[in-house]
């Protein structure tokens, strides 16, 4: 399929229903943009117009499990296709979305529709948009990060060294899977992959691991709300 240059698309990830088609309704009218409702069980093709963005309902889609199929199937010409969370509840859980997935816009839910509809605007013109208050915490993670000089190992990617960290700290798979809003067999696939990444058999081998080679672990998000309040 063929899109017109000056063609602007949003795809919205979420559930159909009425409701829905009323938001995509007032979208399209206010922002000009094709708005097309994509279910999360929808695979992306060559046919998503490159001009485009995704618009992923964090009430009805685990935006973590998406995102990773997404990344593991685009064509390259869609891996830079900006994607947005919306519905997000507050900045910890835009947060704990943020270490699992690579977005460039969070709209919260107490956000007017007059925001929502700014937002995709700037989204689609290149920009960031997240509130200061994120950009504020991100930032200070950030500068946290690197004065404790963590750094990526052996391909392992964000969530794994959130997990890294998490298990570090003594957590059980139960309380990992609390804190990061997944399911215990999802952290042990995680765990699975990061022992392997690393070479160790088993959990004590891996905290022996990560004594050696990581040193100190990156701030936890609660720590760093923390620090900013100070």
């Amino acid at each position: 399929m063929k899109h017109s240059k000056n063609r602007r698309d949003v795809y919205l990830v979420t559930e159909k229903s009425p409701q829905t088609q009323l938001f995509v309704n007032y979208l399209a009218d206010k922002t000009k943009c094709s708005i097309q409702v994509l279910s999360p069980s929808a695979e992306l093709t060559t046919s998503v117009s490159l001009n485009s963005l995704l618009l992923i309902d964090s009430d009805h889609t685990d935006i973590y499990s998406l995102v990773n199929k997404w990344q593991d199937k685009l064509p390259p010409e869609l891996i830079d296709i900006p994607i947005a969370a919306l519905n997000v509840t507050d900045t910890d859980h835009a947060l704990e979305i943020l270490s699992c997935a690579k977005l460039k816009g969070v709209f919260y839910r107490k956000e007017s529709l007059d925001i929502i509809c700014k937002g995709i605007i700037a989204l689609l013109d290149g920009e960031l948009w997240m509130s200061r208050e994120l950009m504020a915490r991100l930032i200070l993670f950030y500068r946290k990060s690197q004065s404790n000089g963590f750094r990526p190992a052996c391909g392992l990617t964000h969530r794994e060294m959130e997990i890294i960290s998490l298990l570090s700290a003594g957590a059980s798979n139960q309380q990992i899977a609390e804190k990061l809003f997944v399911s215990e067999h999802t952290v042990k696939s995680h765990l699975y992959n990061i022992f392997r990444k690393i070479n160790v058999r088993n959990r004590i081998q891996a905290l022996n691991w990560i004594q050696k080679n990581l040193g100190p672990i990156m701030p936890n998000i609660n720590e760093t709300k923390s620090s900013l309040r100070g």
